[in-house]
């Protein structure tokens, strides 16, 4: 472990369910709230033959639900010094991961109109963009696309907005993205590229893709539920959020009085390599990635006392995902092995920002010192044996006491559609007061 740990001192987010703020996301996770809902009407997406697809030959229904933002076509534009012209032609991802960044500077403590000049990082995951029109064509959005519609800007508005002047990276590893986007900023802190450093992920949806490719591929949830590890599941649900934590070294934390929420003990990112069609994904790797990652943690499988998988609600990804956490985390002989839930099972699917979101999820209850329920988790999939393993899902909010160090463990992991996958150990602190945010 670490003498000088990466360590997590603020966050922001925005959820499903008009969720703005971290104690209303708490709130909804330990009450077992289900934060889908109706497919935006204010986007001009061709609902009805989208909700029509079911009619086609080897085509699966797609209901009216889905985990979305209410506040994604919203943006004070004035108050981040943008014009409204320019705002309108701004990929959606770009203005809410700005607003999100922001709060997550509050929550820190940090003022963030007073950072210009300061040389910390911006790393953001990204998801695939279909905003606005074509940028070939003439239009009043004209002159704006080239950087209205770069993955690169996501990013890149966050540092321009703060004045920020030290590394800017968008990243895209697909579902994998934001737990990416954090280990590359945490190795620029420990590689002196960097203090410090802001780290998340965006989905926003520019359009209903998603939704079709899953459609066709039969891997969409028929009946709208996002069931993570749960037998007899449907498909997976998409969603759209945004997460940013700020991070930076333990040593500067306390000197500059910023209250610690987690230590980022040891990440890790790897590939599934060739074997498999590309969108499959693979126990073996995974299960690499996260001894390598426990390796590089300096710590114990056995103290992780809580695992945010990502749990897709797949009939394919979560038994591979099971056999690979319950390899490593569920020895048979644990009296108290891990719990496992995942944050899919309220939002959806969120993309890009799904690791972020279930990371924020992991820092609540770590500050909290409760484990919040997984929906669906009273009925566990039948494809793993339960009995060879002492892994658990979180069927209800239970009680999570700290090690002897005085830290609770956990882990969150994962995975993106074009192989790669990425997994992260994190040490809680108890917290005697809360700062809700």
């Amino acid at each position: 472990m670490s003498i000088d740990p990466i360590v997590i001192v603020g966050m922001g987010i925005e959820a499903p369910g008009g969720i703005e703020n971290l104690p209303d996301f708490w709130s909804a996770l330990v009450s077992g709230r289900e934060l889908i809902g109706p497919f935006p009407r204010d986007r001009d997406w061709p609902l009805d033959e989208l909700f029509a697809l079911g009619r086609l030959d080897g085509w699966a229904t797609v209901r009216d639900r889905g985990g979305f933002l209410d506040g994604a076509a919203e943006f004070d534009a004035q108050f981040f010094g943008i014009t409204p012209r320019e705002a309108v032609a701004m990929d959606p991802q770009q203005r809410v991961a700005m607003r999100v960044a922001w709060r997550a500077l509050e929550h820190a403590g940090l003022n963030p109109g007073a950072l210009d000049g300061d040389s910390a990082g911006v790393w953001m995951g990204v998801s695939m963009i279909e905003y606005g029109p074509r940028a070939g064509s003439v239009h009043e959005h004209s002159g704006y696309r080239a950087t209205g519609t770069a993955l690169g800007a996501v990013a890149g508005r966050i540092s321009h907005g703060l004045g920020l002047t030290g590394p800017s990276i968008s990243v895209d590893t697909a579902c994998a993205s934001s737990l990416t986007a954090v280990h590359q900023a945490a190795s620029a802190i420990r590689a002196g590229e960097c203090d410090w450093a802001l780290a998340g992920g965006v989905c926003v949806m520019g359009s209903p893709g998603a939704f079709y490719e899953f459609s066709k591929n039969n891997a969409l949830a028929t009946d709208g539920h996002c069931r993570s590890y749960a037998a007899d599941p449907t498909g997976t649900l998409w969603g759209e959020g945004a997460g940013v934590i700020v991070l930076e070294r333990e040593s500067r934390a306390k000197a500059l009085g910023h209250r610690i929420y987690g230590q980022l003990l040891g990440s890790r990112v790897n590939h599934n390599g060739a074997g498999a069609p590309l969108a499959v994904p693979s126990s073996a790797a995974q299960q690499r990635l996260i001894e390598s990652t426990v390796a590089a943690a300096g710590v114990s499988a056995d103290d992780i006392g809580l695992i945010e998988g990502h749990g897709t609600g797949t009939a394919v990804g979560d038994p591979l995902e099971l056999a690979a956490l319950a390899a490593i985390y569920g020895h048979p002989d644990r009296a108290d092995g891990p719990l496992l839930g995942s944050v899919k099972s309220n939002i959806g699917h969120a993309q890009a920002a799904s690791g972020m979101l279930g990371l924020i999820k992991v820092l609540l209850c770590g500050a909290h010192g409760v484990v919040a329920p997984s929906l669906w988790a009273d009925q566990p999939t039948t494809e793993i044996d339960w009995d060879a393993t002492s892994l658990r899902l979180a069927a209800e909010l239970t009680d999570w006491a700290p090690r002897a160090d005085g830290l609770r463990y956990a882990a969150v992991s994962s995975f993106g559609v074009a192989g790669t996958n990425a997994h992260a150990i994190v040490g809680l602190p108890v917290l005697e007061e809360i700062d809700h945010g």
